[in-house]
């Protein structure tokens, strides 16, 4: 059993950089810590962050279709990370963008007879049957997100998807999670400011980002059923950067609930540096492993004010030219830092796989490449 911190403890641990399993931070209002959780109904959305730990994407799949959808080809990739100790699995999904054939139409409407959205289904199924956590969301939703102007015109279609998508897996087990879009940015902000859309930290840009979060949030928990108290992740702005948190919800009032929802979480993605991470990067812009614990630590004690926990749902190194480099120490320690990082403050992470760029595995997922995942879960 983790032994509760005080508030002094955890300025302590924060302060030290120390970001070891050993010092793991549970959260200091005490009401979730492993066999001792007070929520009525025996779970809660930190409970639930504690207990996803490591887990993985499914890239480049049912967000784009460079990978095949079918199960035949998804399940050796499920079990690869199972057995390797991944306790959750996040689905990246676009519906309404980037096919040719989207599974939900121009208004929002969801077809659950799409042969796309019954294969989804069956690996939902699969991973909830051994025992995994899953993460569904909205993707690259870019007739969204690139003109979202904050009026009904665009509430209505994102409010339709996700009742559809919301009612049709109501009675699910609550180890199903909705996570409301995917990386905001757009007319939401975006992370360079580049073209016709603005920096993330412009006022509209994120006051943008709040509603569509809200517009989805209350969509979700409008169908009642299991959903009323699911776990929902919302993102900040700027692709989801985890830079951005205290800007987009500075205080628990800005939350979807007002700050009230114990079914509220949110999730970040870091893949900073770019002049590293990004897959245009050099290993030689390496910024030391204290750069990302210090960035982990910076969110966390923000989370710590909003009182909501954190999913780190994206992190990794890609390379679209000189590969050899993912294949080195210094990257294997990238991701172990990052995972210790995330895991000893108390979050859950979803690492990047797009067996591409950022790829983890062989394109049949039968084995880990580079030695990154078994050196990460070391």
């Amino acid at each position: 059993m983790k032994n509760k911190l005080t508030i002094l403890g955890l300025i302590w641990l924060l302060a030290a950089g120390s970001c070891s399993s050993d010092d793991r931070v549970v959260f200091v209002n005490g009401d979730v810590e492993a066999g001792n959780n007070t929520d009525p109904e025996g779970y809660n959305a930190k409970q639930v962050i504690l207990d996803m730990s490591a887990g993985f994407n499914l890239g480049n799949t049912f967000d784009n279709g460079n990978n095949s959808t079918a199960f035949t080809s998804i399940k050796p990739i499920i079990d690869l990370y199972h057995n390797a100790g991944m306790k959750h699995v996040r689905i990246p999904t676009t519906w309404m963008d980037r096919f040719t054939d989207k599974i939900a139409d121009d208004n929002g409407n969801v077809n659950t007879n799409h042969p796309r959205f019954l294969e989804l289904v069956q690996v939902i199924d699969y991973a909830l049957s051994l025992d995994m956590y899953v993460v569904l969301n909205t993707h690259h939703e870019h007739w969204l997100k690139d003109h979202y102007d904050g009026t009904e015109a665009y509430d209505a279609k994102f409010r339709t998807l996700w009742t559809g998508i919301a009612n049709h897996f109501k009675n699910y087990s609550h180890k199903l999670i909705f996570e409301v879009l995917n990386e905001p940015e757009g007319t939401l902000g975006e992370n360079d400011g580049s073209g016709p859309f603005p920096d993330p930290a412009d006022a509209t840009a994120m006051e943008y980002t709040r509603r569509v979060n809200l517009v989805g949030y209350d969509a979700i928990r409008a169908t009642g059923g299991e959903n009323a108290t699911r776990i929902v992740m919302v993102s900040v702005n700027g692709q989801g950067n985890a830079l951005n948190i205290e800007e987009v919800y500075p205080s628990k009032a800005s939350l979807p609930g007002g700050g009230t929802d114990r079914y509220l979480s949110i999730q970040v993605h870091s893949y900073n540096p770019w002049a590293f991470c990004g897959e245009t990067g050099s290993n030689a812009a390496f910024p030391g492993s204290a750069f990302f614990e210090t960035g982990v630590q910076n969110v966390r004690i923000h989370a710590q004010r909003l009182d909501v926990p954190i999913n780190y749902g994206e992190f990794g190194v890609g390379r679209s030219s000189n590969t050899s480099e993912r294949n080195t120490d210094l990257v294997r320690g990238y991701y172990k830092t990052m995972a210790d990082a995330i895991l000893g403050q108390s979050m859950s992470y979803s690492v990047w796989d797009d067996r591409g760029w950022f790829g983890l595995i062989n394109n049949s997922g039968t084995t880990f490449t580079n030695n990154i995942v078994p050196y990460m879960l070391n």
